[in-house]
């Protein structure tokens, strides 16, 4: 292994390289839930339909979520600078040749081909950086809070910069904003030093690569196709839980043979980094599930603007700004999995009240308690849960738990879109909006059940 270089001692010198990293996680959680207050204006200018704006929304957050094991991995062959470098450049181009799109296909090859490829390289090195320039509790936790809460605040304030962008200028120009925000990292990331240098004669597993991908995409394209046909949905699902059994039985193979292979089956038997992969999946799940759900009804139900849409989540986004940033005081308070249960209680109390209030007044402001009530769950345990799960390895599976946690978080993304999307586009009507919500409301269960198992000091304990 290569030997180690001594990160920054000076507060400001790693305050100044965590910069570039949360603006990096807020403008990739941005890109992921602003298309939702254009689905209208894209639809329309583009000559296609909702359920097209969704595939794409969907494509975007699943080549994240299919790749971001493969991008965590190749942090320690090119090094964790110079992939998040490279994500970055690919994001920038993917977003400029969506600006210019003539039609939904070169939006997805921009958008959910280029901006999905740019993210997975560029998002697992935001992660091991942190962890590794920030060694302690405390400071790991105030690194996380701010990342993860920009990572919230960009998912919940994407409605509302976005619908801002898109009314007084275009679609398009959301795009553009993306590219300029990219180009403004790159500058920043200049003094952003790498503690562990690249190791090029590090195998990379590109069968491995294959097999993981392609199961994640036929469980989601299964998803997506139920509303069509219930058959192809069970096939594909079939096809791809399948092909999710080939990958881990192959892991298991190439671990006999003394071969490295794409991921370490020892990641799996961290019991309590288990349980925190499965609360951030749920999180990111209700998050983007939450938002596409109310960003179609408002507007194809409601028939309100992209504007209009986008300020209705400023409640979301106030209440994530706030809860996140008092990570660092919380973490020293109060045990880990007590944020993360209270964050799902709250969470889900939010969605209940936002099913309730909306379905009995026509009233905007009916929107702003749940919302509200679901950002300040959300914020209160995103960071927490990345804390335990990266805090549960040392150093040297830094790049590999990185990949598998942020593949998890976006499977959750685009299950969230793609679950409560395929309920609500199939016939948009509020029985529709209601079976959504009430689906993410039990999803949200789960994820509070499996906090309730975590370990009361679970981020203390390092295989």
């Amino acid at each position: 292994m290569a030997k180690p270089i001594a990160p920054p001692q000076g507060g400001s010198a790693l305050r100044k390289m965590l910069i570039p990293l949360a603006l990096a996680q807020f403008i990739c959680s941005f890109a992921g839930s602003n298309m939702n207050v254009m689905i209208t204006d894209i639809s329309t200018d583009l000559d296609t339909t909702v359920p097209g704006v969704q595939t794409a929304i969907t494509i975007f957050l699943l080549v994240m979520a299919a790749l971001m094991i493969p991008g965590g991995k190749l942090t320690d062959r090119w090094g964790r600078k110079r992939c998040f470098t490279a994500g970055l450049t690919v994001y920038a181009i993917g977003a400029l040749l969506a600006a210019v799109s003539p039609g939904l296909g070169v939006l997805i090859l921009g958008y959910s081909i280029f901006q999905g490829v740019g993210t997975a390289l560029l998002i697992p090195p935001v992660y091991i950086l942190t962890t590794l320039l920030f060694d302690d509790v405390t400071s790991r936790a105030r690194a996380f809070g701010i990342i993860s809460g920009m990572g919230g605040v960009g998912a919940a304030a994407g409605p509302l910069i976005g619908g801002f962008i898109t009314t007084a200028i275009s679609w398009r120009a959301a795009f553009v904003f993306q590219a300029a925000i990219v180009a403004v990292i790159i500058l920043l990331s200049r003094q952003i030093k790498d503690p562990l240098p690249a190791d090029p004669t590090r195998p990379f597993d590109l069968t491995g690569a294959i097999l993981s991908a392609a199961g994640l995409i036929f469980i989601v394209m299964g998803i997506l196709a139920a509303d069509d046909n219930v058959w192809v949905m069970v096939a594909l699902m079939a096809v791809g839980a399948v092909t999710l059994t080939g990958f881990f039985l192959y892991v298991r193979s190439m671990e006999r043979r003394g071969k490295e292979p794409l991921l370490s089956t020892g990641l799996f038997r961290n019991r309590t980094s288990n349980l925190g992969l499965i609360t951030q999946n749920v999180q990111w799940l209700m998050l983007m599930g939450t938002a596409f759900t109310v960003s179609a009804f408002l507007q194809v139900v409601r028939g309100y603007n992209a504007i209009e849409t986008g300020v209705i989540f400023t409640a979301a986004t106030a209440g994530i700004l706030v809860s996140s940033l008092s990570a660092e005081k919380l973490a020293r308070k109060y045990a880990q999995r007590s944020l993360i249960t209270a964050g799902f209680v709250v969470t889900i109390a939010g969605v209940l009240v936002l099913l309730a209030l909306v379905k009995g007044s026509p009233s905007v402001y009916a929107f702003a308690p749940g919302l509200l009530l679901i950002g300040l769950g959300l914020g209160l345990m995103l960071t927490p849960s990345v804390n335990i799960v990266q805090s549960s390895f040392p150093d040297e599976l830094q790049g590999e738990i990185s990949g598998l946690s942020r593949s998890i978080s976006n499977l959750g993304s685009s299950l969230g879109t793609a679950i409560a999307g395929t309920i609500l586009v199939a016939k948009l009507i509020d029985r529709s909006y209601a079976a959504a919500m009430i689906s993410l409301a039990v999803i949200g269960v789960i994820g509070l059940v499996a906090s309730l198992f975590l370990p009361k000091n679970s981020v203390e304990n390092r295989t």
